[in-house]
C-alpha cells in the first residue's frame, strides 16, 4: 500500500499540547481502573465467575473434541491444505498475476469493503487467512457429536462472537482504512478514539456502552416522534396516546397499537416519511398507542398480569369512554404481540367482545424454535439473571440490549468499535439508532414469568398452559380474524416460529412474510418500495411451513397496503373525525407523553 503523501498528511501536532493530551487520557485511564478494582473489591468478586455457562459448554466441547482424534487431526489438514492453497494464491498475486480466491467474505459483509482488501496483496492475503481460519473453527466446533442442543448452540454462538472479535478489520494495523488514517493524522485518531473509549466506560459505569449515535441531534416531539396527537389517559404502568386525525372521515372501529415494552413505541413513528401511526392516521383510522412506563424498582413485581389488566384492558376502557366504541382493532408488534394474543385468548374466556380484529407483527406465541436467543435460555442462566433482577426490582435496559447487539455483533458493535475508537470518528445521526440506544428496563417479576413460561417452557402455546387473573389461556378459543406479519430475515423473533404459533389460533389467519428483518421489514412504507412481501392464496395455513412458502405468491412493495385492505374489509363503517382534544377524557398532555422521554442513562457497576 503507498504511503500517503505530503498533501495528504496533516502537519506533526504541537508537542506540548501531545504531552497534555496523553496526560489527561492517562489520569482518566488511571481512575477508571481504580473504580473498577474497588467496585469488585465492594462486590467481594475474587475470581471469574461463569453465569451464562460459557466456559462449562467449551470444556464438554474440548472432552468430546478430543475423543475422536482422528476427525481432529482430519479438520486440521483440511486448515492446513487451505493455508498451503492461500500462500500460493498470495505468491502468484505478488509476482502481479491473478486467480479465484481461496476465500471470500460472504455477500453484504461490510467489514471488508475497503478497495485494499481486494487490491494490495498482503490485505488480501490476511483477509483470506482470517476467513479460512473463522470457517474451519466455527464448522470444527459446530460438528462436534455427542453435545446436547443447548451446548452446542451455546459453543457455536459464542464461538463466532470470538471469531467476530478477532476480524483485522477491527485492528489498527491490519484495517488499511484504519492504517491510512493513523498514517495521515500521526495517530491522533487513535488518541481521540482512546478518549472516545474512556467517555463510553465512565457513561457506562464501568461497563463499555459503545455509544452508537450522536444522541443529542434528536429531541422526541421535535424531529422524531412528532405525529400530532395528546395523551388522553395514563395508569402507572402506561399512557395511552390518541392521534390527531388528518381526514374527515374515519374508520368506525378505532386501532389500538400495543408495542413492546422491551423498547419504545417511537420506532413507528420515527419520521413523518417512515412513521407508521402516521401511515394509519391518513388511511382514516383512529390511532391510539401505549406508551408504556420504563419501570424502576418501584414496579418489581408488576407482573405478566398487570401488563394485561392495567395495560391493554385499561387501554380498551380508556377507548370505549372515549370513542363510544366498544370494539377495537387492534395491533402488537414482537412483545406486544404476544402480550396482545393473551389478552384476546383472556378476552374469549370471559366472552367479551372488546377487539374486532388483531394484527401481529414478529410476533411469537410458539417459543419451541426461538432462534439465536435460545442460547441464553437455560436453568442456569434464567436463575443466575433472576437473582440480580429481583436484588434491584429490574433488569437493567443496556443488558438487554446488548444481547440483542450480539446478535448481530459485525454490525452493532464491531463497526462502532472501529469508527469510534480507531478511526477516532464521533458516531453519525441516526434516528433509527438513536431509538435502539434508548434502552428500556423490565420488571423483575413480569421478566421472570416470560422467560420461564414463555421461552422455556413454552406454556402459551399449551391450552390451559397459563393464567390471567385465575382465567386459562387458549388460544385456540380466539376465533376473531388475525394478519400476522413476518419478516424473512429476523433474527429475534423467526418468522417459522412465528408461523407455528399463528397456527394455534382458531379463527382465520393471514400469514404474510415481509422482506428484510425485525425492523426493517415492519418498517416499510409504500412510498420506499423495497422489500415486497409473500402470501399464500390458500383459505387455511398447511400444517408444514416449507409447505406454505412453496405455495406462497410474491408481491411487489410494502404490506402495509394488503394490511389496509384486509382490515377495513372487516370495518367498512365511517363515522366523523374524532379529534383527541374534543373527546370525553381530558387530553393531559401533548404526544408523544413523558413516559416516553424517560431515559435510562444511569451508570451500572462492573
Amino acid at each position: 500500500m503507498a504511503a500517503p503523501n505530503a498533501t495528504e498528511t496533516k502537519e506533526m501536532p504541537d508537542p506540548t499540547e501531545v504531552a497534555k493530551t496523553y496526560a489527561e487520557v492517562a489520569q482518566r485511564a488511571s481512575k477508571l481502573i481504580s473504580e473498577h478494582v474497588q467496585r469488585q473489591v465492594k462486590r467481594g468478586v475474587t475470581a471469574p465467575q461463569d453465569e451464562l455457562g460459557i466456559a462449562q459448554a467449551f470444556m464438554d466441547m474440548m472432552a468430546k473434541l478430543l475423543s475422536n482424534p482422528y476427525k481432529l487431526a482430519q479438520s486440521q489438514m483440511n486448515l492446513v491444505w487451505d493455508y498451503f492453497s492461500l500462500w500460493q494464491h498470495s505468491m502468484l498475486r505478488f509476482m502481479g498475476m491473478h486467480g479465484t480466491p481461496i476465500a471470500s467474505p460472504e455477500k453484504g459483509d461490510k467489514r471488508f469493503k475497503d478497495d485494499e482488501w481486494q487490491e494490495h496483496f498482503l490485505f488480501d492475503f490476511i483477509k483470506q487467512s482470517y476467513l479460512i481460519t473463522a470457517r474451519h473453527v466455527h464448522d470444527t466446533v459446530s460438528c462436534v457429536e455427542g453435545l446436547d442442543d443447548q451446548t452446542q448452540k451455546k459453543v457455536s454462538f459464542y464461538t463466532r462472537q470470538y471469531i467476530d472479535a478477532l476480524s483485522p478489520s477491527n485492528f489498527a494495523m491490519t484495517n488499511p482504512e484504519v492504517f491510512r488514517e493513523t498514517v495521515k493524522n500521526h495517530g491522533q485518531n487513535l488518541v481521540k478514539g482512546l478518549n472516545n473509549l474512556l467517555r463510553d466506560i465512565e457513561e457506562g459505569g464501568g461497563n463499555v456502552r459503545v455509544r452508537m449515535t450522536d444522541t443529542s441531534a434528536f429531541e422526541l416531539g421535535k424531529n422524531v416522534a412528532t405525529t400530532p396527537g395528546k395523551v388522553v389517559f395514563q395508569t402507572e404502568m402506561m399512557q395511552l396516546l390518541q392521534y390527531t386525525p388528518s381526514t374527515d372521515k374515519v374508520l368506525k372501529k378505532p386501532l389500538l397499537i400495543v408495542p413492546p415494552w422491551i423498547n419504545k413505541f417511537y420506532i413507528l413513528d420515527l419520521r413523518e416519511k417512515n412513521s407508521y401511526i402516521k401511515w394509519c392516521v391518513d388511511q382514516g383510522h383512529t390511532v391510539f398507542v401505549i406508551s408504556w412506563v420504563n419501570p424502576d424498582e418501584k414496579l418489581a413485581e408488576a407482573s405478566f398480569d398487570a401488563y394485561v389488566q392495567n395495560g391493554v384492558l385499561a387501554a380498551l376502557d380508556a377507548i370505549e369512554q372515549q370513542t363510544g366504541e366498544k370494539e377495537v382493532n387492534a395491533a402488537g408488534y414482537c412483545l406486544g404481540g404476544t402480550l396482545l394474543a393473551t389478552t384476546c385468548a383472556y378476552l374469549a374466556a370471559k366472552r367479551q367482545k372488546r377487539i374486532a380484529s388483531a394484527t401481529f407483527f414478529t410476533t411469537m406465541t410458539d417459543f419451541s424454535e426461538p432462534g439465536e436467543l435460545g442460547v441464553f435460555i437455560d436453568e442456569g442462566q434464567i436463575s443466575s439473571l433472576e437473582k440480580k433482577m429481583f436484588e434491584r426490582g429490574y433488569l437493567e435496559g443496556a443488558e438487554m440490549a446488548g444481547t440483542f447487539n450480539m446478535l448481530r455483533a459485525n454490525d452493532l458493535i464491531w463497526s462502532f468499535v472501529v469508527n469510534n475508537y480507531l478511526m477516532g470518528k464521533d458516531p453519525f445521526p441516526f434516528d433509527l439508532l438513536y431509538w435502539n440506544s434508548d434502552s428500556t428496563r423490565m420488571p423483575a417479576k413480569m421478566h421472570s414469568f416470560y422467560l420461564r413460561n414463555m421461552y422455556m417452557e413454552n406454556k402459551l402455546a399449551e391450552p390451559g398452559g397459563i393464567e390471567i387473573d385465575g382465567t386459562p389461556i387458549d388460544l385456540g378459543k380466539v376465533k376473531i380474524p388475525c394478519y400476522f406479519i413476518s419478516a424473512i430475515e429476523d433474527h429475534i423473533a423467526p418468522w417459522k416460529s412465528t408461523y407455528t404459533g399463528a397456527r394455534n389460533f382458531g379463527g382465520p389467519v393471514r400469514f404474510v412474510l415481509g422482506g428484510s428483518g425485525h425492523i426493517a421489514g415492519i418498517v416499510n412504507p409504500p412510498a420506499a418500495n423495497k422489500y415486497g412481501y409473500w402470501v399464500n392464496p390458500a383459505a387455511k395455513l398447511p400444517e408444514s411451513v416449507d409447505a406454505w412458502f412453496e405455495g406462497a405468491e410474491q408481491q411487489g412493495g410494502s404490506w402495509w397496503t394488503d394490511w389496509q385492505s384486509w382490515v377495513s374489509a372487516h370495518d367498512a363503517d365511517t363515522v366523523a373525525a374524532r379529534d383527541p382534544a374534543k373527546g370525553k377524557l381530558k387530553a393531559l398532555e401533548e404526544a408523544p407523553g413523558s413516559f416516553v422521554k424517560m431515559r435510562i442513562d444511569s451508570k451500572q457497576a462492573a
